[in-house]
């Protein structure tokens, strides 16, 4: 089947962003992607948007051409702002401002004063959230969180927006996104790589071959499981590699992954894909015709993914407005990353899946982690991002992959009042030494005791850990009870109490008593949503501890299933149940807030946003929910002790 597409000179100048990351009284960081490098200024405004007050130029320099047509800006700015008060910025492009060029990026009785920020030194009130898959069936939550800050006043806005991970799906691709994604690679001339190991030689032949679409399970690489005696003894039993049950589509190549992160963020991306092609009731691709089954599923999702390119427009507009920080889970890379010591050793010991791995990892860099913390990425990481760019050879990508795969610095901190840890709990992780596939700690004791030093002399502070450090017990158990039946992968294992060596290093950081009075904990992955009030037994002055989880912006689990385990959560650990004794959480006494829209359950199973409202002292003041259809769901303080 032939596709027509425009010719190149059709390609808009700006074909994602402006995402407005780090911010602070002295810099300002803007991510954008580009068909050409931008030429021209930035300007920052005050509240009335006429008095100039900072002008820089848009550096070249700071602009890597990752295809033909591709260039990712992450333009810094440094400077005197004002803060805690409302500002307007404005980029001059050669080809006009990016108002003119994106007019939907202003919110009305913006549209002649520029795009609307503030830089807080507070962390009052949080927009954070987690787990955004396109197809998935729910709205998405991004889209409300927009119509939200519309109706705002710059002063009455968020402070940050906290993503805490899984902000695209690698491992569980819809076919018409996987179709729109060999397009975008087409349109933007994203190079080819060669593969090692392989079934197919490069990323040419893998969009020629007819398992490209819902065959790639055939494609990734398996290996002999030998982290059991019954396994050892199987040999002829072999496993795949990456363990998502729905990798029929995982993503493969960088350019593929690079693709992806535009088409979640940017409706002029998907303005470059052939949609009409995308809704043909026979779609063939390498000369045959995709079975009934998948045919059946493609229509399913080619609905969501309609659904979802509509929100676009307004999600865009809000990232452009809100300083925006992102952490990654493992869904950026590919399902169970890292989860256990057995699945590392067999991931990175085949040339191919350590290459899809590193191509995770280096578009999470190019699209996420770059703007977090711009500081952290010395000449020596350029050096080696330029020369894959610039000339992108095998040889040449998997130097820059080694040099990601050493990099120990993906967390950060925020300055803010109160200050902001945002953890890297996927890559340096506290692995079993007693059995291959037993859960890994979330972090080893090294980067917790960084930890510790972070919060220490802290009266306040604030938490980002992609999974939740305190879950739900039920849940917690039937995991564990998987992992002693040697399945950890097949219930996602991973949380962490899972792990001796962290679980209890974690308990003694909050315990210790030069670490804060108020701890808040924001986390998503488990797409569902509760809260926690935890203190410690047998302490006067225990630090004060909240749980705060909201997943996901647009995914949700199973609701008969939820309800079960919602269910036998309350039945088996109540407060005076003897199993509260045999967690390793017994030092903890935990109140669990009850959602304000039921009465009996404790878990909201719903697409939402986390609203979060601290007061000076850093307590939360408002815990709520801003579900993806716009109602409020609050979780007042409660006397519910488990």
């Amino acid at each position: 089947m032939t596709q027509t597409n425009p010719p190149h000179s059709s390609l808009p100048l700006i074909l994602a962003g402006p995402i407005f990351r780090k911010t602070t009284a002295s810099e300002i960081n803007l991510w954008l992607v580009s068909s050409e490098p931008v030429e021209g200024t930035f300007q920052v405004f005050d509240e009335s948007g006429e008095k100039l007050l900072y002008q820089a130029p848009l550096s070249l320099s700071q602009q890597q051409q990752v295809g033909e047509h591709a260039f990712v800006a992450l333009w810094h700015f440094a400077g005197e702002y004002p803060t805690n008060c409302a500002l307007f910025y404005q980029i001059h492009t050669q080809a006009g401002a990016i108002t003119e060029l994106v007019p939907h990026l202003c919110y009305e009785g913006d549209e002649t004063k520029g795009i609307a920020f503030s830089v807080r030194t507070t962390a009052d009130y949080i927009l954070h959230g987690s787990c955004r898959n396109p197809h998935h069936r729910s709205a998405d939550a991004l889209v409300a969180a927009d119509k939200k800050v519309a109706s705002l006043s710059p002063a009455e806005r968020p402070d940050l927006l906290l993503l805490s991970g899984d902000q695209i799906y690698a491992d569980h691709v819809a076919g018409p996104t996987l179709d729109a994604i060999t397009q975008l690679i087409e349109r933007l001339g994203l190079a080819s790589e060669t593969f090692v190991d392989a079934p197919l030689q490069d990323s040419a032949a893998l969009y020629q071959d007819p398992r490209s679409f819902y065959g790639r399970d055939q494609i990734l690489p398996d290996y002999h499981d030998q982290s059991t005696l019954l396994a050892r003894f199987m040999r002829f039993r072999r496993q795949p590699v990456f363990s998502s049950t729905e990798s029929e589509n995982h993503l493969i190549s960088f350019a593929e992954f690079f693709a992806m992160y535009l088409l979640v963020w940017s409706p002029q991306a998907w303005q470059l894909v052939n949609r009409e092609r995308l809704k043909e009731q026979a779609f063939e691709w390498a000369g045959q015709t995709l079975s009934q089954k998948w045919q059946q599923l493609w229509h399913q999702e080619i609905k969501q993914i309609d659904d979802f390119v509509a929100g676009l427009p307004n999600v865009q507009r809000l990232l452009a407005h809100l300083p925006t920080y992102m952490i990654f889970d493992d869904h950026d890379v590919t399902d169970d990353w890292n989860l256990t010591i057995g699945w590392e050793t067999a991931a990175y010991q085949h040339p191919f899946s350590r290459r899809i791995i590193g191509n995770g990892l280096l578009s999470y860099w190019l699209c996420q982690g770059w703007g977090n913390a711009p500081e952290k990425f010395d000449e020596r990481f350029f050096l080696a991002a330029q020369r894959y760019f610039h000339s992108p050879s095998a040889e040449h990508q998997d130097a820059f992959i080694q040099l990601l795969y050493r990099f120990e610095d993906w967390h950060y901190t925020i300055p803010t009042e109160p200050k902001v840890v945002v953890l890297d709990t996927r890559t340096r992780r506290w692995r079993s030494e007693s059995r291959m596939n037993k859960p890994s700690g979330l972090m080893d004791w090294e980067a917790l005791v960084e930890l510790q030093q972070e919060l220490m002399h802290q009266e306040k502070v604030i938490i980002v850990s992609a999974a939740p450090m305190f879950g739900v017990k039920f849940i917690e158990m039937l995991q564990r009870i998987m992992t002693q039946l040697g399945q950890p992968l097949l219930i996602d294992a991973e949380n962490w109490m899972a792990h001796p060596g962290s679980a209890n290093t974690l308990i003694s950081i909050f315990t210790h008593t030069k670490t804060p009075t108020n701890f808040v904990i924001l986390s998503g992955d488990v797409h569902y949503s509760f809260v926690y009030d935890i203190k410690l037994r047998f302490r006067k002055s225990s630090p004060n501890i909240y749980q705060i989880t909201c997943s996901g912006l647009k995914n949700h689990f199973p609701a008969r299933l939820l309800r079960f385990c919602d269910a036998m959560d309350r039945l088996l650990y109540s407060p005076r149940s003897p199993l509260n004794w045999f967690t390793k959480r017994k030092r903890l006494k935990i109140k669990k807030r009850s959602p304000d829209n039921q009465r009996f359950y404790r878990l909201v199973n719903h697409s939402a946003i986390g609203e979060l409202y601290l007061d000076a002292d850093g307590k939360p003041k408002r815990v709520s929910l801003l579900t993806s259809d716009g109602r409020c769901v609050d979780f007042p303080a409660t006397s519910a002790e488990e």
